[in-house]
């Protein structure tokens, strides 16, 4: 098992920048795919970022490409979701995810361990 603690979230206008971090323990998130996702009041959870298990292959939703980049450090077993030119519709709780996945090399689409989620608010 893994245990994961999401932090950074907080509230900033639009155009600013937030970084969330993800604290991972239990595992190493070398040993997961990682990722990102966010879940708006009334809307679904939707995949933000992710990084496949073995850090070759990252996707990022359509709606974050280019304004977002997804990160991870090894050594202190942390993820990163680096948010910029940020927009009052990316508002939203933002979870970090971890998934064991049968293969090294996909981004997954369903994970096995969540954060509690940290509120991201972008005012216009």
């Amino acid at each position: 098992q893994v245990q994961l603690l999401e932090s950074g979230g907080g509230s900033v206008q639009a155009g600013g920048s937030l970084r969330l971090s993800c604290s991972a323990s239990g595992r190493p998130v070398s040993a997961f795919a990682m990722g990102w996702f966010r879940q708006a009041p009334g809307k679904e959870r939707e995949l933000v970022a992710a990084f496949s298990r073995n850090g070759f292959k990252i996707y990022y939703a359509e709606s974050v490409n280019g304004r977002f980049g997804i990160s991870r450090d090894k050594a202190k077993n942390m993820q990163f979701l680096q948010m910029n030119s940020l927009k009052p519709e990316d508002t939203a709780v933002y979870y970090c995810a971890a998934g064991a996945g049968s293969s090294s090399d996909s981004v997954l689409s369903e994970y096995d361990y969540w954060g509690q989620g940290t509120q991201v608010t972008v005012s216009s």
